[in-house]
């Protein structure tokens, strides 16, 4: 695997990887961009609009639009493209059958420039169409991660520093799971400043109330289509997020995030994508790290396991 290079092939010129490709220059993380949609012009209008930001950055990043020739030598490939559904409700998983079409025609002609990168599945349902890019890639599990949860984690943080007023960085939590309805909070790993959860919840009942879990569970759960619903799409949160991966595996970083990853007999489970907290290096998804949960959040996490498995007998080969 290249892993000199810090070139970067987005698939996909929608909101969501116009905001990535800009998150990416904005932090000058890569040498290169190669932007890559079936509207090429699209594409082009996107890489000139990007291309004549970089008088106010701090690099001079190369900006094109792509073939999938480029992904021959990228270090990184995200995949955004993903088809409209209509009727879809806040429900991801209806747009599995539309998507996976997409998704076998993206990993295909990807595979057939001979990449031997990194691929970061960001469309939705992210943990099936992961699970799909990794088994249509043939790449090794590593190679193939999901953003999953890694947004859902910013948000529950998010939520937790604006009931007790602290910056949502000193806030150590984690979203596991679906990337949808079924993903869960082990709360009993939660701390703020080395203090845990249940203890600041006690000592700050007055401002935060006394049983506010299911609320912000709620809040992390809706708060995508909160957006959606007003704006028409959610752009900056899962751009950063994706961003926040490709960093730590350019930097090789070794930091733990919630990603969608392959679990090989990790929490009791063989052969499924899901978001887990998972050490990422310049190598991809370096290992799992299993949590202590309670036997009830090892339930719910179960729970959402079994859901994701539901959906793989409606994936073809």
């Amino acid at each position: 695997m290249n892993i000199l290079k810090s070139k970067v092939v987005i698939i996909g010129a929608g909101n969501v990887g116009v905001s990535t490709a800009f998150c990416l220059i904005n932090q000058g993380l890569c040498d290169e961009i190669a932007l890559i949609d079936l509207n090429q012009e699209k594409a082009f209008g996107e890489v000139l609009d990007l291309s004549q930001s970089m008088e106010y950055m701090n690099r001079n990043t190369a900006v094109k639009v792509g073939t999938y020739d480029d992904c021959c030598d990228a270090s990184i490939v995200i995949i955004t493209a993903s088809v409209p559904v209509h009727n879809a409700g806040n429900d991801r998983l209806k747009m599995l059958e539309p998507t996976k079409k997409v998704m076998k025609t993206i990993v295909t002609e990807i595979m057939k420039s001979g990449f031997d990168g990194h691929l970061i599945v960001v469309s939705n349902p992210v943990d099936v169409m992961t699970y799909y890019a990794y088994k249509i890639s043939g790449l090794p599990a590593r190679q193939v991660i999901g953003s999953g949860t890694t947004l859902d984690t910013a948000r529950l943080k998010y939520f937790i520093a604006q009931k007790i007023d602290v910056d949502p960085r000193s806030v150590h939590a984690l979203v596991i799971g679906e990337h949808g309805d079924s993903e869960m909070i082990p709360w009993s790993t939660v701390r703020i400043g080395g203090k845990d959860i249940y203890s600041v919840v006690r000592d700050n009942e007055a401002r935060i109330g006394k049983d506010p879990y299911d609320e912000m569970k709620a809040e992390t759960i809706k708060a995508g289509w909160e957006i959606f619903n007003r704006k028409g799409n959610t752009c900056y949160g899962i751009a950063s997020s994706t961003v926040g991966i490709v960093k730590t595996i350019l930097h090789n970083e070794n930091r733990i995030l919630p990603v969608s990853t392959l679990l090989q007999g990790e929490y009791g489970h063989d052969d499924l994508y899901i978001s887990v907290p998972t050490i990422i290096d310049r190598t991809g998804a370096k290992e799992i790290v299993e949590l202590d949960m309670t036997d009830e959040e090892f339930k719910e996490f179960n729970q959402s396991c079994e859901h994701l498995k539901s959906f793989y007998e409606c994936l073809d080969d």
